[in-house]
């Protein structure tokens, strides 16, 4: 796992926006209803995942050539798994290569932008804490979206409901995604331990332990990732299809 933290050239680039008349929403889980739609983007699309009143997880393609604004997200912790693809991510002050099983710990306030180099998409998993979908500020965008909002437009997916989950209150997931390229379930740790699979490629835990600690004990059993999984605890499980 890399760590970016934000640094003086992040701190004096959140100021000049927050200046210059940037602002950050609130969003709410009931009354932002297009949020459980898939979202188009000019790089390519995003939908979510998973999400309860503290945790909320998107998956990104992100088209060959393409890149994500460089945004930060001011109050939240985000982790960026990559599924498949390759890809850099940029920071302020460098570059970080990003391929199938690359984890990259991205600290609130610290600025980034993700590129698909090729060939083919960049598929990428967004773990946010604590949820906000509009916690988000762009500094520099390649589609003219500086000091824009998260984006309205949405496309349904009416054959991809994100169901309740009936054991984790306030839960929805869905559990494919719409190309059927990745599957998603919610296993307990002992399911995880005893019946490990071939296709596996993260388990994110999904306790408030991490949320709390701003530490999520992400596995990765397809780098040959080996831990033990919290016996407990219930995890949500990323596999290709």
């Amino acid at each position: 796992m890399v760590s970016i933290e934000p640094g003086p050239r992040d701190f004096s680039a959140l100021n000049e926006a927050v200046r210059k008349g940037a602002r950050i929403g609130n969003e709410d889980l009931e009354e932002d209803d297009h949020l459980n739609q898939i979202i188009p983007k000019p790089w390519g699309m995003e939908y979510r995942v998973f999400v309860d009143d503290f945790i909320d997880v998107w998956n990104l393609k992100i088209d060959e050539g393409e890149s994500t604004s460089m945004h930060v997200h001011p109050r939240k912790l985000t982790y960026l798994l990559c599924l498949g693809g390759q890809g850099v991510t940029e920071t302020l002050t460098g570059r970080i290569p990003v391929g199938a099983g690359t984890i990259l710990r991205i600290g609130g306030g610290a600025f980034h932008s993700s590129t698909s180099v090729g060939p083919g998409p960049l598929w990428l998993v967004e773990v946010e804490a604590p949820r906000n979908k509009f916690d988000l500020i762009r500094l520099r965008d390649n589609y003219d979206r500086e000091g824009k909002g998260y984006e309205k437009g949405h496309t349904a997916i009416p054959d991809l409901p994100a169901k309740s989950v009936s054991y984790l209150p306030q839960a929805r997931l869905r559990d494919h995604s719409p190309g059927k390229e990745f599957g998603f379930s919610i296993r307990a740790g002992a399911d995880i331990f005893y019946r490990r699979q071939p296709e596996d490629l993260f388990h994110i835990p999904l306790g408030l332990t991490g949320v709390v600690t701003g530490e999520f004990d992400i596995l990765a059993p397809a780098q040959g990732d080996l831990r033990r999984p919290a016996l407990d605890q219930y995890y949500l499980s990323l596999a290709v299809s």
